[in-house]
């Protein structure tokens, strides 16, 4: 039997590893639901991000006043996972440096920078560069893709060494097509349906896997229908390949997280497939009258990895000796 963890037996040492986000990216943009989520975070574990808004959820003419409470919650008790991002203003913004210059500054860094409405590669270029003469070199950048020149150029931007996640900006695209998308299209079912938002959304996702980067689903405004929000949140992440997925209200995290986690049956069917896997030294093994070999075992490594990565109090665990012999 080969004593080989599955990351050691399935992945090529020389390459690194794509990094794995939580799921559920939650943003907030009034000061009593930052403070609710971080404290929400605080309690569940780092099953899911915060991010903190400092753009489209911030007042006009209070940027810089927002950026030094965002800049406090950084640094809060509350903050205990680390897993607490900030989304800037757009590059072009009076205040774009002083913003991005006050968050720097707290002791505890920002997980990442996210950068909104960028119009390509150029721009993601010129922000990273701006970025980085101020002190952000070691946060990662995410990037909203929601203009045209973004989405023409997503394959080049999601390679870019800076950018670990992309999201989709769904309102911002909408309203760039200037009334030739309707407004059913920003909805739950129409998002989903429209041509023109089905490409878009499966363009990022297959330049977001190409680069070996995150894709990020948009957001979803209902937020009072929680099955139209699991339905979506499975459909983005079972159909379109996204595998992380924005929360605008405290109450859907808990629905995007539980949508994106494995099933039972699945991740019993990957225990097995990998512990046969392991006991034959990682060569090929049948299960339930199927071949597998170390390509679909990294198929079914990664879905354990999502598991653990969705678990919290109150949802399904791995079994303890699974946690034990790979993820302690």
């Amino acid at each position: 039997m080969s004593a080989l963890h599955p990351r050691e037996a399935l992945y090529d040492p020389q390459e690194p590893a794509a990094r794995a986000l939580p799921v559920c990216d939650h943003y907030a943009g009034v000061e009593a639901r930052m403070r609710k989520s971080l404290q929400l975070q605080a309690e569940l574990g780092p099953v899911f991000d915060v991010t903190l808004d400092n753009e489209d959820g911030a007042p006009v003419g209070g940027e810089i006043e927002r950026a030094h409470l965002i800049r406090e919650l950084l640094d809060s008790p509350d903050n205990r996972h680390g897993r607490v991002g900030v989304r800037l203003l757009p590059l072009g913004h009076r205040a774009f440096a002083d913003v991005a210059g006050i968050v720097l500054r707290a002791a505890q860094p920002p997980a990442y920078l996210m950068l909104p409405k960028a119009r390509g590669l150029a721009e993601i270029e010129r922000g990273a560069q701006a970025l980085d003469a101020i002190g952000a070199a070691a946060v990662p950048l995410h990037a909203l893709v929601e203009t045209h020149g973004a989405l023409r150029e997503v394959f080049a931007i999601a390679a870019h060494p800076r950018i670990e996640s992309l999201s989709f900006g769904l309102m911002d695209f909408v309203s760039a097509h200037r009334g030739a998308i309707p407004a059913s299209a920003m909805g739950a079912a129409g998002q989903f349906d429209h041509p023109l938002i089905v490409r878009a959304k499966l363009e990022i996702a297959a330049a977001c896997h190409a680069a070996g980067k995150t894709p990020s689903h948009c957001v979803f405004t209902d937020i009072h229908d929680t099955d139209a929000l699991q339905a979506a949140a499975e459909m983005a992440g079972r159909l379109l390949g996204y595998t992380r997925m924005w929360s605008i209200h405290p109450s859907q995290i808990r629905t995007i997280v539980e949508a994106f986690a494995p099933t039972v049956d699945e991740v019993d069917d990957a225990i097995a497939i990998l512990q046969a896997a392991q006991a034959a030294s990682w060569g090929p093994v049948q299960h339930a009258g199927k071949l597998h070999d170390r390509a679909s075992y990294r198929y079914w490594w990664q879905l354990l990895e999502r598991a653990e990565r969705t678990s919290f109090h109150g949802a399904p665990q791995l079994p303890a000796e699974v946690r034990a012999a790979w993820f302690t």
